[in-house]
């Protein structure tokens, strides 16, 4: 009785546990986020314009943890942005997948997670 007692107790609190590791882990990818999008103001305060390049921001394509990496897209006129993180091993199984964050300051993601969950 006490192994199908311990069974589902760890039936229950195992998912509970890996959503809130990915919760968790996710904040690594929207500090990335931020931390690219004051650089990219930086450069546009300097150059009049955003970059497509990490390294003309002097920042890493990975996040801090390495949960994360970094994708820059910018528009021909190199007026806008979008910074995407995208989810590196373990974090792949994220409902959210990608995090966007543009120079509006709009923040999306491109998984099936329900909405508002994820920012």
């Amino acid at each position: 009785i006490v192994v199908v007692i311990i069974a589902i107790l760890a039936a229950i609190a195992i998912p509970g546990y890996r959503n809130y590791v990915l919760r968790t882990h996710r904040t690594d990818g929207k500090d990335l986020l931020l931390r690219l999008a004051m650089a990219q103001e930086r450069y546009y305060t300097a150059n009049n314009r955003y970059t497509a390049t990490l390294a003309d921001l002097a920042q890493p394509s990975s996040s801090e943890h390495g949960y994360y990496a970094a994708q820059i897209a910018t528009a021909s006129s190199s007026l806008a942005y979008t910074l995407t993180a995208m989810p590196q091993a373990d974090q792949v199984n994220d409902a959210c997948a990608d995090l966007t964050l543009d120079n509006t300051g709009v923040k999306a993601y491109s998984g099936n997670a329900s909405n508002g969950a994820c920012w």
